[in-house]
């Protein structure tokens, strides 16, 4: 089982004045990105904000519809689902986000919100659908009789357990993580990561890890891949593109994360210049006016996807 994005854009409509119904711009989010996760992979989607990767995710989850390109789950494009389809896309496809203050309803018990992903009117019982939350809770390191509690009861650490217990509470195969570290405490961080991969060997679940945590990502991924401006720069094995980056923006994205050891040394490249206007990116190589080693036909040409090494792919002029 795998899921894929093929050629994937989406551009959002930006109307000016008072003018309704009629886009006279458009924020240029996803560009032309293919990405494919198959079971028991980590992919991880890294890059500055606004590069992409959250609206990319939100692809994935069906929250956005694409302008172009394809997706594809088991090797059926998404377009031509059914409702059975769907259904069966949203039991295997399941999501946790960044915030586990603001993903969990306050009002609603552990209970309710474990099981709301669960389908009604699939024949199965209450009892089963409580049985099935008190596994998930157990699961992830809770206590089985925590589910008549409501969130604010729970610690950051534990309600971000709750969140990935609703994740898993339809025998999912894929889990979109958005940021699923960033919003808790450094001590829990470790606790949150280990889980997410002891869970991973157990159940044989896919993720896709959208970060801007690069030492997390570093932790959690297989590959790894780039982002910058709506486009993919840079995808390869993890281990390989931390060691030898490619891509000039991936070498300076990997010079400002933290070294594994304190120890450690390495040259930090200071970019020059913001990220581009999304509703007006430049021409040629999007990097190119913070680029360290742009070239004249960085400015005018966009560089051709290719194959550079074994399993490493990038888009630049250098190659």
């Amino acid at each position: 089982m795998m899921l894929q994005a093929i050629g994937v854009t989406k551009y959002f409509p930006v109307a000016r004045g008072f003018a309704v119904g009629r886009a006279h711009a458009w924020v240029k989010a996803v560009d032309g990105v293919s990405v494919q996760v198959g079971e028991g992979e980590t992919l991880g989607i890294v890059g500055e904000s606004g590069s992409g990767k959250t609206t990319l995710a939100k692809l994935f989850l069906l929250l956005e519809r694409p302008t172009a390109g394809s997706l594809l789950f088991d090797g059926q494009a998404v377009r031509t689902f059914g409702r059975e389809d769907f259904a069966r896309y949203r039991r295997a496809v399941q999501a946790v986000f960044q915030d586990p203050y603001s993903s969990l309803n306050p009002r609603m018990r552990v209970e309710h919100i474990v099981s709301e992903p669960l389908m009604p009117g699939n024949g199965v019982s209450r009892a089963e659908v409580r049985e099935r939350v008190a596994d998930v809770l157990q699961l992830v390191g809770l206590r089985r009789d925590s589910t008549a509690l409501y969130p604010h009861e729970f610690s950051g650490g534990q309600r971000q357990r709750i969140a990935i217990a609703r994740a898993l509470v339809t025998y999912p195969k894929f889990i979109i993580l958005d940021e699923p570290v960033s919003a808790l405490d450094v001590s829990i961080r470790a606790q949150i990561l280990n889980l997410l991969k002891d869970l991973q060997e157990r159940l044989g679940l896919a993720y896709i890890m959208i970060s801007h945590d690069l030492a997390a990502a570093r932790y959690l991924a297989t590959r790894l891949a780039v982002m910058y401006c709506g486009k993919l720069v840079e995808t390869g094995d993890c281990e390989a593109v931390y060691s030898e980056p490619l891509h000039p923006y991936t070498e300076a994205l990997l010079s400002a994360a933290l070294p594994l050891h304190p120890s450690a040394r390495r040259q930090r490249i200071v970019l020059t210049g913001e990220v581009p206007n999304p509703t007006n990116p430049p021409a040629g190589c999007r990097f190119h006016p913070r680029c360290p080693r742009a070239m004249p036909q960085c400015r005018s040409q966009e560089p051709e996807w290719k194959e550079v090494k074994p399993g490493r792919f990038t888009t630049c002029h250098l190659y």
